[in-house]
């Protein structure tokens, strides 16, 4: 399909297909590699688990950073150039990085393969603004809802085909990766719409607003976007101590192994796809999207201190329904969001808050590790640090509170 004739697709319900399988191949390709990234930095390190680990952390903090800094650039380019291109971009970009990433002789080309894909990754964001595009106002949050399934879908699925190829060649997954990437550029090349007619795009671009700071000064130019995006900043970084500290956590307090923090995850990331792609559109539709976006809040904070208070493995598992409800919250404040600026900053907006989520993805690991680590050593409260995330839900909540008044 060329760009002409991309460009004059009409939105339909089958355009919201090609963006959900597109964003669902994506995160798979991504999750192939989670279980592999690690030990294939240890093999580099010559099995020093320590410094590993250490450059592990490097690794995260370099991918954060570079969305932090470019998906404002990227989301503003969406906005003035199309989705379509900067999808197609992204995914070509990422399927090239993994091909790189395969072949690294050395940690250094391996940095090198996480900086780029840090750049590249801007698929999510961008399909954000193309279902914003596509979508009245009242449908968005079920259409976000619906990516975050997508999202879960590959969180499951990804991890599992990861590990088995691993199992086989450590290299393996990013070769999966690669393949998974280069068909997602095929598929949306020739099958993807464009959402984003040239009448509705930006005049030009601006390199000024095109950067972090741009996406910033977007973020406020409202009093309920500037309210709500403090509320989801700290929605971003309560995920963060999932990622952190959860599998340090659970073998520490009760001691699983391997297999039970993979089937573990694997139930969140299925519990994500459902209350995403299932419960969201009904709960809007009937209570609209302030109130789901509390209940979301509420339940992610009490299924964080269930996680921080439980004393035995099958209270901490009472607390993944719970949490799964959290996924209410975040569809419902992208839905908001994407009302208090217009279809023109779509793109901007998106980006804005992938920058938002980079910066959690960068502080939220040391806040969390060094809490864990030294409620840990003094043997006082291994749960503290799911306790903080909770009082950051708890925060978030109150914001998002201020927010509906001003609105």
């Amino acid at each position: 399909m060329t760009e002409a004739a991309a460009s004059t697709a009409p939105p339909s319900h089958a355009a919201f297909i090609f963006i959900f399988v597109t964003v669902a191949l994506d995160m798979l390709a991504l999750g192939v590699m989670i279980p592999v990234m690690p030990k294939l930095i240890l093999a580099f390190e010559g099995g020093d688990v320590a410094h590993a680990a250490t450059m592990a952390g490097i690794f995260s903090f370099a991918f954060a950073a570079m969305q932090f800094l470019f998906q404002p650039l990227l989301g503003a380019a969406s906005d003035r150039f199309g989705r379509r291109p900067v999808v197609l971009l992204s995914n070509l970009g990422l399927g090239l990085d993994y091909i790189l990433l395969a072949l690294a002789p050395d940690l250094a080309w391996m940095f090198v393969g996480r900086l780029i894909s840090g750049f590249s990754a801007a698929s999510f964001s961008t399909a954000s603004a193309y279902i914003a595009d596509i979508t009245p106002p009242e449908g968005r949050a079920a259409k976000f809802g619906m990516l975050g399934a997508a999202f879960g879908i590959g969180f499951v699925l990804g991890p599992a085909i990861g590990g088995l190829l691993g199992n086989y060649d450590l290299r393996a997954p990013f070769w999966a990766a690669a393949a998974l990437s280069l068909i997602n550029f095929a598929y949306g090349y020739f099958i993807l719409p464009e959402s984003l007619p040239r009448e509705k795009r930006t005049a030009r671009f601006v390199w000024r607003t095109a950067n972090v700071m741009g996406g910033i000064a977007l973020l406020r130019r409202t009093p309920v976007a500037r309210v709500l995006s403090v509320s989801i900043f700290l929605n971003f970084l309560a995920h963060a101590s999932l990622v952190s500290v959860f599998v340090l956590y659970v073998d520490y307090r009760y001691n699983w192994d391997a297999a039970t923090v993979g089937m573990t995850l694997a139930g969140v990331g299925i519990g994500s796809a459902v209350v995403s792609g299932g419960m969201v559109r009904p709960l809007v539709k009937r209570f609209g999207e302030w109130p789901v976006l509390f209940t979301g809040l509420v339940f992610g904070a009490l299924s964080f201190a269930i996680y921080a208070l439980a004393p035995t493995t099958g209270l901490f598992l009472m607390g993944l329904p719970v949490g799964a409800l959290w996924g209410l919250a975040e569809p419902a404040e992208q839905a908001l969001m994407s009302r208090a600026v217009g279809q023109r900053e779509q793109g901007l907006l998106q980006g804005a808050l992938g920058s938002l989520r980079g910066i959690a993805g960068m502080i939220g690991p040391l806040i969390f590790a060094q809490t864990f680590s030294a409620s840990v050593s003094a043997g006082v409260y291994p749960g503290a640090a799911f306790m903080l995330a909770a009082l950051l839900l708890c925060a978030s909540l109150a914001v998002a509170w201020r927010g509906r008044s001003a609105s």
